[in-house]
């Protein structure tokens, strides 16, 4: 159980440090308005990443309720631009489908 604890602790610091080093060093220098652009495409190619692969693998009798997800996902995407709520509430949609 010690061994297992330890190698968590190792995968949990080697995973964070990456993540953390960039916020501490760059938290105060401007961005450039070009990278700031860029960023602001990522929940969009997320969601396209996340989603995507689930359509092509649809199980069948499936299909109406994972492209109905899709479009509730693409629509939240591009009328609210957060990946949180375009997920939820493509899953939603999937779900209210399904239990027709």
């Amino acid at each position: 159980m010690n061994s297992y604890l330890t190698l968590i602790l190792g995968m949990t610091l080697v995973t964070f440090l990456p993540r953390l080093l960039p916020l501490i060093t760059l938290s105060e220098r401007p961005i450039h308005p070009l990278f700031r652009r860029f960023l602001l495409y990522i929940p969009y190619t997320a969601l396209g990443a996340l989603i995507v692969r689930g359509v092509m693998q649809a199980s069948s009798g499936m299909e109406a309720a994972t492209f109905i997800g899709v479009g509730v996902a693409a629509a939240c995407s591009w009328y609210q631009g957060g990946l949180i709520l375009s997920v939820f509430a493509s899953i939603i949609a999937a779900y209210i489908t399904l239990s027709m």
